[in-house]
């Protein structure tokens, strides 16, 4: 039953449509450069021929010769006339008499219409005559026409042959240009996705019903036609959807949701049609629609009466998708993270009957996703894989992926032959906060100043109820603009925020412009993204979470879906009065100095260990977690 990837060269599974013409291995292959290579020698040649004839001269001069006598005997050929200054000789002439007459001269000129060049060249008694052809006439037909044919029509083969290479062959416009992946292809299996046991476990049912079917059809039940993965970017949805195919053992079509769009009307639809007419021929198989809000945008948010190419893209997808039985062994799988944007009529059942939410991972999931990447990597025995997946808090699959390479890399640079821990911290610290700067220069000032900017943010962050625990203090330049930062751990992961954590936050935030008017007694434009965080904490606890006195328990400000976590920003749509807003203005600015004068008082009571942090930076440039508890007095 299985095929081997090999079928592909036997036939036995077409080439998917659209993926260009495969060249044979050792054979030749055309090239525009050929094309115009050929062209350019024809034209040289040519030129060569008709260079090297010295006789031929103006049309004028051509007729003064016959005035004068030097021309008596013409031969009138289609491309030229050709003159001769002797007469032609009789055949009966003998052979020397012929010699002795070889000094004929001849001269050519190119025909020109001249009504008057026939009486001349009876006046002047000249012999003439007309030739039927000149040269070969079957090379003149060969290079006056074949061979420039000829060589178009490999010029426009070879253009063909580019285009279809790049999807957009106007003859095969309407072939869908899926991926197609034979049966036992698809090495991805579950136990190879980590994280999301909840998700797989969905998923289980579909692989049984592809291996299984009678033990669903036998009772009546039908297995779901679509399955709608949704989740943040870089979760493993597409993971997932491989995962699926390789446990179940059948072909996998892969296409994106942007590929069906053309600028051309109608093409979209025909590669839908065609799609799913190649899955049928397939059955049992899994279509997989990648990005699926490219192409399933709900139809109420454009022009009304519109008919886009998009819309009847659509239009068809919501026709195949019920066009077929959930009997026939097709199951279509499409992954979003934009739910909220799809049309009604798509999320319908019948259609995608089941959703499958696959989340951020928590600590559990991050390290079983990082001891699935880090198989392939040469470990140190001091590794501590929970360390790091604490140190991870909000990242997906893919970044931590991206983590275990970067310390890969990290530990390369460094000349080691095995990851190390700091290797994984570095790697976490470049990608939350960008590449250190270290050749960036700064002045005695500039640095004294953020080193207590940087330990204001520290201090605060110890003496503050629920704050997380500071796990590194640095006066590093990183990034774009970070010239610091404080690192800050969470113990475990939170779903719930409590007033009292948001006000905690807003300290900590603004604790480091809080060191620097205690000790400068001014205050820098260091501090401006601090500002901008804890600002939209204190706005959002006033209109998204009802924590404010007038408004208790009020939501003021209408969001669209927040499926993706905080991490989204979704459009918000104001709903209150001038009064509210100002009100909501005035409660914002009373909140952030309120929690300014706390930050301030807790870094004034602890003077001395904040002088003591900031020499330490200003010394070192780096603070660790056990170094900076020993500072603070923790």
């Amino acid at each position: 039953m299985a095929r081997k990837s090999d079928d592909w060269k036997t036939g036995k599974l077409p080439k998917a449509p659209g993926d260009g013409p495969v060249p044979p291995p050792n054979g030749w292959r055309f090239s525009l450069g050929y094309a115009l290579a050929a062209i350019v020698l024809i034209s040289v040649f040519n030129w060569l021929i008709v260079s090297a004839d010295s006789s031929v001269v103006p049309y004028s001069r051509f007729k003064e010769l016959i005035r004068t006598d030097v021309i008596v005997r013409i031969e009138l050929g289609a491309n030229y006339y050709t003159g001769h200054t002797t007469p032609k000789p009789a055949p009966s002439q003998s052979l020397i008499t012929r010699r002795e007459e070889s000094a004929d001269l001849v001269y050519k000129t190119v025909p020109v219409y001249d009504p008057a060049f026939t009486a001349l060249l009876d006046e002047k008694g000249v012999d003439y005559e007309a030739l039927p052809q000149e040269g070969n006439a079957v090379l003149s037909f060969v290079m006056s026409w074949l061979l420039p044919i000829g060589l178009l029509f490999f010029l426009m083969r070879g253009l063909q042959k580019r285009m279809s290479g790049l999807g957009s062959n106007v003859l095969s416009i309407g072939q869908n240009k899926a991926t197609i992946v034979a049966e036992g292809d698809v090495k991805t299996r579950f136990a190879d996705v980590a994280g999301v046991d909840e998700a797989k476990e969905e998923l289980v049912e579909v692989v049984d019903f592809l291996k299984n079917p009678t033990k669903y059809t036998e009772i009546g039940g039908k297995i779901p036609k679509g399955v709608l993965i949704v989740g943040a970017p870089g979760t493993g949805k597409t993971l997932l959807a491989r995962a699926v195919a390789g446990e179940a053992g059948v072909p996998f079509f892969r296409m994106s949701g942007a590929d069906f769009v053309e600028m051309f009307v109608g093409v979209g639809a025909a590669r839908v049609r065609d799609l799913f007419k190649q899955a049928r021929e397939k059955a049992p198989c899994i279509i997989f629609i990648d990005e699926l809000d490219a192409i399933g945008k709900s139809r109420l948010s454009g022009v009304v009466g519109g008919n886009d190419e998009r819309e009847q893209t659509l239009n068809q997808l919501l026709v195949e998708m019920d066009g077929f039985d959930a009997t026939s062994g097709l199951i279509i799988l499409a992954a979003t993270n934009r739910p909220d944007v799809l049309d009604p009529a798509l999320m319908r059942p019948g259609r995608f009957d089941r959703q499958v939410a696959v989340d951020r991972p928590d600590l559990e999931g991050r390290k079983a996703i990082l001891s699935i990447h880090s198989k392939s990597v040469k470990l140190d025995a001091g590794v501590d894989i929970t360390k790091v997946a604490r140190s991870t808090p909000g990242f997906v699959g893919a970044d931590l992926a991206n983590v275990v390479n970067e310390s890969a890399l990290l530990a390369v640079r460094a000349g080691r032959k095995r990851v190390h821990q700091e290797d994984f911290e570095r790697a976490i610290e470049k990608i939350m906060t960008g590449l250190e700067k270290k050749s960036r220069v700064m002045n005695q000032d500039e640095r004294k100043l953020i080193a207590f900017h940087e330990a204001g943010h520290a201090l605060t962050a110890a003496f503050t109820p629920g704050a997380d625990p500071v796990q590194k203090v640095t006066i590093v330049p990183r990034g774009l603009g970070a010239l610091g930062f404080t690192l800050q751990v969470p113990v475990e992961d939170r779903y719930v925020v409590t007033e009292d954590k948001l006000l905690g936050e807003i300290d900590v935030l603004l604790g480091g412009r809080a060191a620097e008017d205690l000790v400068f007694g001014r205050v820098s434009t260091g501090a401006a993204n601090d500002i901008t965080r804890a600002t939209d904490i204190a706005r959002r606890m006033i209109t998204d979470y009802g924590m404010s006195e007038r408004f208790k328990n009020v939501a003021l400000t209408r969001r669209g879906a927040g499926f993706l976590g905080p991490q989204a920003e979704p459009v918000m749509t104001r709903e209150y009065s001038e009064d509210t807003q100002r009100y909501i203005d005035e409660t914002v600015a009373s909140v952030i100095a309120e929690r300014y004068e706390r930050s301030k008082a807790v870094l004034t009571g602890r003077r001395e260990t904040l002088d003591r942090l900031a020499a330490e930076l200003l010394e070192k440039e780096t603070i660790d977690e056990a170094r900076f508890k020993e500072l603070a007095g923790l």
